[in-house]
């Protein structure tokens, strides 16, 4: 199909195809060393161009004193180099420095002494602290000691003084018929059960 477009005849389908992507770019190579010469280039022969000869005099006259100028000021800023660095070694820079340091020294050496006292300061209380507590550490070591020690004697005495009660029905070779008579008058049947609660609920009767 074909349309006048502007004059002339185009064809549509071509302009509404969807385009083909482009595969590989288009990029002017560069010849390589073993390149034959260019067809149009044969028999050329490439000439340098011409120089004029004034031109060329006035182009070294102004190239010789370019380096002058160049030499001069190189040399000139050298110079205020070594001058800047003899005044700061040897000069009135030099002793402005030392006392600005010697004042920066003294500076830090009060600051370092105010610094050391502080810190003995923390240091003599921390130590105060350290020792009170184990002052009280020790105090509290012997109290605990100490009634520990009362408990166990109490302990001890109450042992004692159950052991003499208990010592009072001992049997002797001096109750020792007595004790028999009061056995035989009273028997007594350990031959019973008792419940969770501790009561007797079944019993044998004596033979």
């Amino acid at each position: 199909m074909f349309q006048v477009i502007g004059g002339r005849s185009v064809q549509v389908t071509r302009l509404l195809a969807p385009r083909s992507p482009v595969i590989v770019e288009a990029v002017r190579g560069r010849k390589s060393r073993t390149d034959p010469v260019a067809k149009s280039k044969e028999g050329r022969i490439k000439l340098p161009p011409p120089v004029d000869a004034t031109e060329m005099v006035v182009l070294k006259e102004r190239y010789t004193e370019y380096q002058m100028i160049t030499r001069a000021l190189r040399l000139e800023f050298k110079e205020e180099v070594l001058r800047k660095k003899y005044e700061e070694e040897t000069g009135s820079l030099a002793e402005e420095r030392a006392r600005q340091e010697a004042e920066e020294h003294r500076a830090l050496m009060a600051f370092n002494s105010q610094e050391n006292l502080r810190i003995l300061q923390v240091r003599m209380l921390r130590i105060q602290k350290e020792t009170e507590d184990a002052e009280r550490q020790q105090l509290e070591a012997v109290v605990q000691r100490q009634q520990q020690q009362q408990e166990f004697i109490k302990e001890k005495e109450k042992e004692v003084l159950k052991l003499q009660e208990d010592a009072k029905n001992f049997i002797t070779l001096e109750n020792l018929d007595q004790r028999i008579e009061e056995a035989l008058d009273n028997p007594k049947n350990y031959n019973f059960a008792i419940d969770k609660e501790g009561r007797v609920v079944k019993q044998t009767t004596l033979q």
